[in-house]
């Protein structure tokens, strides 16, 4: 492991260590380690999205602006890429990636790293979190996501990712709102201080009611709280996500099969939890543990 390390370069071990991580430093660092002769040209057709990212929509118009300054002085800056079976990953520089496609490129200059799932998905959404492009939903999301499969808790995960635990709890509390009041947040039809004050009420029916009024009705952040005061609406208790004590050999154990199957492994009494993203992302465990079912 500590020759993967090596080999992957100092950006990773910032990146995945228990200090706040930066982005701009991570990949700044991995292509400065990297000498130019590794620096490849990749087909852009043999690129797809890191199945991570986070983030769904792309604003057209600022791509288009990136694509035509990609035409007047080329890429400035390789993106980072993983090696797959079927061609490569993107692991940073999605935009240009799309910006290039834009520009009718052929190529892309890249650096190939090696990279596990768990380790795709927190590059994804730090890029994201720290350039500020996702909407709240799809930062909440991401969010949740990381906090499920990495076995944080908010207080170390706002930590690791140099959030406030308040805005943690906060965007955390966005996924619970109705499909609908999520889809105006999404829309830009609330803002985040609407969402905020909207997640802390308990009531989904009335949640719906106030948010089609502040739509309808153009309403400020503080004029809804104004409502939601004068209402005295019931709100909900803050569920707070405590760790439980694991033994050192547990602990062990964990980083053991993490490095086998290239996934956050938990450990439980009697339980042992290896989460997977998707049914390719579960044929490719059970195959590093040898389980092979014939006819399937």
């Amino acid at each position: 492991m500590e020759n993967k390390r090596k080999a992957l370069g100092k950006g990773l071990e910032q990146l995945f260590s228990n200090e706040v991580i930066n982005f701009e430093n991570f990949e700044k660092d991995i292509v400065d380690s990297t000498p130019k002769s590794d620096i490849r040209e990749v087909k852009l057709s043999d690129i797809r999205s890191n199945p991570y990212q986070p983030r769904k929509t792309f604003n057209e118009s600022t791509l288009q602006e990136l694509a035509d300054s990609i035409k007047e002085h080329g890429i400035i800056e390789p993106v980072i890429l993983k090696k797959t079976i079927k061609g490569y990953e993107l692991v940073a520089g999605e935009r240009r990636t799309k910006a290039a496609r834009l520009a009718n490129l052929e190529t892309i200059p890249a650096v190939v790293r090696d990279f596990n799932d768990q380790e795709m998905m927190e590059i994804a959404l730090l890029e994201n979190i720290q350039r500020e492009d996702l909407n709240p939903i799809e930062e909440a999301s991401a969010y949740q996501k990381i906090i499920e499969l990495g076995a944080f808790t908010q207080e170390e995960f706002a930590r690791k990712f140099g959030k406030s635990r308040s805005h943690v709890t906060n965007m955390l509390g966005l996924l619970n709102l109705p499909s609908s009041v999520k889809d105006y947040v999404t829309e830009q039809k609330l803002t985040m201080g609407h969402a905020r004050a909207l997640s802390k009420i308990s009531d989904s029916n009335k949640v719906r009611d106030l948010a089609s009024k502040v739509v309808n009705d153009s309403l400020s952040v503080r004029a809804l709280e104004q409502l939601i005061s004068e209402e005295n609406l019931p709100k909900k208790q803050e569920q707070i996500r405590t760790r439980e004590t694991k033994s050192l050999k547990n602990t062990i154990y964990e980083k053991m099969m993490r490095e086998k199957v290239g996934t956050k492994v938990k450990i439980n009494t009697k339980k042992i939890e290896i989460p997977y993203d998707s049914e390719k992302d579960l044929e490719r465990i059970l195959d590093i543990l040898g389980i092979r079912i014939e006819g399937l």
